[in-house]
């Protein structure tokens, strides 16, 4: 349905705004402003971080000082008492420009600090504010506003819910600094109007519910804390300084005391040094049979400032590690996987049992070290076959393990097409693009393709020291991803794949649960679910997604965090969409997998069904809650 316009007033020139006016304004109009300013904000913030943001964009609106600023003229069609308002007109302005600033990428310390994201204070500690949950309406509508560029996904919630006509879309994006506002009018345009929804209460930033941040992580932390502060109280009297520059610890921080089995843990000396042939004869190919490689694995210097900064990262040294990592210094002497120069940085790759060590230092002393940590426990088989060793630009380079024969660069978007031999050299692969980093529209997802004596399998780079490993079929019997049909079912959801980004993968997994023919159709749609296993066991992520006959790429119906459904130990699956046909009908599509008896559906859609396919006729926006019955009788609710 288009939204009907009041009849366009004529044109007047800019009119001037001040602070009582947009105070007035702001105050008035607060609830929809932060909905505007949460809608346009991109979604890869996460809910409760974008709440915190729309009210600090809001709440920033106010033209600074008591003087007066300009405004541009009043849309037609701007809604009901707000039309006319210069006041309302400006402050949505001001809203609309900083939700763009947001959605920029960041620039360092040239960043305006007025957009930095979250403030810190007000902030409610131990809390996440998150709106109350849509259904897979607005689930399907947010998904396909995080792939609009900011401009375009600002034109297109102006003219959803603010009702504005293509001109004064074009005149608002003009005045927030849009250089192509054309562009992003058009680009807007390509998603279908789903007015309704952007009124709905998954959007409401004023509406929220309180939910308790992670307890168990909180209280690891406030004991570490704890800790570290008595530790620094006791040994304070022992600080020696630091050796300066690249020197003996090079980014290492201060030594407070000395332990002589830490020490021992970092004499270079001590680093344990696979034979290179001894993965031939290994009852269990893993990272504890790699040889050490590469040309500087008997430099001491290298090696002893490695472990230093592991030990004792100084605050110059860019950190990071996988959600559920230790991050503490080794607790014996470590495996040396790799010690060489690459791409201007000196990497060393340790392995302690536990995780996986890069330490990277640039090779002419100029810029900070870096360590990565990352967890691989019962790593084995495709999971220890490849670890990152360099990244630069938007391309990764990889370290594999000695038995890997082939390894090759494959866009999982194009099944057909052919991969590009990427060697490898000693164990390091040539650059391969990767798509940790990408942004704006997903045309190519490259995966890292790696053959051995027991087959060919595909790993995907998620931002993290070690890929993830993709697999097909059902949960419990998963099957490598490399075959023909594998790369064919993987091929319209390869995209889906950024929502796992920097949550510690272990591996992604795509089971087609079910197959449904459409009313009037006769190609069945496809019902996928994914889900993402971590290294720490909790919390894996399932999407579920739906193909109809003909689209480019699956929608996410529904998506979950730590729940069985799609998993091993409870491989079913149960999710529903709205579906427009082609003569303008909408349906409830829900669909179970094979061990679904029966399908309800309840609330604003009303139907039921014996089997695990449901097709009922539905009104836009409807909203509905889906109940499954299975073959042993337990009931499960649907994803969402």
């Amino acid at each position: 349905m288009q939204p009907q316009h009041v009849a366009p007033r004529p044109p007047s020139r800019s009119r001037l705004v001040n602070v009582k006016q947009a105070e007035a304004a702001l105050v008035e109009h607060y609830p929809r402003l932060v909905r505007l300013a949460y809608l346009m904000l991109p979604s890869g913030l996460g809910r409760d971080r974008r709440v915190l943001t729309a009210h600090a964009l809001t709440q920033r609106a106010l033209p600074r000082g008591r003087a007066s600023a300009p405004v541009i003229p009043a849309q037609s069609g701007g809604g009901e008492a707000r039309d006319g308002d210069p006041g309302y007109s400006f402050v949505r302005l001001q809203v609309v420009r900083a939700a763009l600033r947001a959605d920029r990428p960041g620039t360092g310390a040239r960043r305006s600090k007025r957009f930095s994201l979250p403030p810190l204070l007000p902030r409610v500690w131990g809390l996440r504010l998150v709106p109350r949950s849509g259904g897979a309406g607005e689930l399907a509508l947010d998904q396909q506003l995080s792939e609009l560029s900011g401009p375009a996904r600002a034109a297109y919630v102006l003219r959803g819910l603010e009702r504005l006509p293509e001109d004064g879309v074009r005149k608002v994006l003009t005045a927030a600094g849009v250089a192509d506002p054309v562009a992003a009018v058009r680009e807007a345009a390509g998603v279908p109007a789903y007015d309704a929804l952007l009124g709905s209460p998954e959007f409401d930033a004023c509406a929220l519910r309180a939910r308790p941040t992670d307890l168990m992580r909180r209280r690891q932390h406030t004991k570490a804390a704890l800790a570290a502060a008595a530790a620094v109280a006791v040994s304070g009297a022992l600080l020696v300084l630091p050796g300066d520059g690249w020197g003996p610890d090079g980014a290492a921080a201060p030594l407070y005391a000395q332990n002589p089995a830490a020490q021992a843990a970092l004499d270079p000396a001590q680093v344990t040094k696979v034979a290179p042939a001894a993965w031939k004869t290994a009852a269990r190919t893993d990272f504890s049979v790699w040889p050490a490689r590469g040309t500087l694995t008997g430099d001491s210097g290298l090696l002893r400032r490695a472990l230093a900064v592991w030990a004792r990262p100084g605050g110059s040294v860019r950190f990071s590690a996988t959600p559920g990592t230790p991050s503490g210094g080794p607790a014996g002497p470590p495996q040396l996987l790799y010690a060489g120069e690459v791409d201007g940085a000196r990497i060393v790759l340790f392995y302690d049992g536990l995780r996986v060590v890069r330490y990277a230092e640039p090779k002419n002393g100029e810029g900070p070290a870096a360590l990565d940590l990352a967890r691989v426990d019962g790593a084995g088989g495709a999971e220890a076959e490849a670890v990152v060793l360099t990244r630069a630009a938007a391309n990764v380079r990889y370290l594999t393990a000695p038995w890997v024969t082939k390894a090759a660069e494959r866009d999982l978007r194009k099944p057909v097409s052919g991969t590009m031999d990427l060697g490898p050299s000693d164990g390091v692969t040539s650059p391969l693009a990767s798509p940790a980093q990408q942004t704006g529209a997903c045309d190519a997802w490259n995966v890292l393709q790696l053959t051995d004596s027991s087959g060919t399998r595909l790993l995907t780079d998620l931002g993290e020291l070690t890929p993830a490993h993709l697999t097909v079929g059902r949960p419990g019997a998963p099957r490598e991803a490399s075959g023909a049909q594998a790369l064919q079912t993987w091929s319209p959801y390869a995209c889906s794949l950024a929502t796992a980004r920097g949550q510690g993968v272990r591996t992604v997994n795509a089971w087609e649960f079910a197959r449904q023919t459409l009313p009037g159709g006769t190609v069945p749609a496809s019902w996928v679910c994914t889900r993402a296993d971590t290294w720490r066991g909790g919390r894996p992520r399932v999407l579920a997604q739906f193909l109809p006959p003909g689209a480019p790429q699956g929608a996410v119906t529904a998506q979950a965090e730590d729940v069985p459904a799609c998993g091993a130990k409870d491989p079913q699956a149960l999710a529903g969409v709205l579906w427009k046909s082609a003569v303008g009908n909408w349906y409830l599509l829900a669909a179970g997998s094979e061990d679904t008896a029966s399908i309800r559906a309840s609330g604003g859609v009303n139907g039921s069904t014996r089997g695990r396919l449901l097709t009922v006729r539905a009104e836009p926006g409807a909203r509905a809650e889906l109940t499954g019955t299975l073959t042993n009788g337990k009931t499960v609710g649907g994803l969402r």
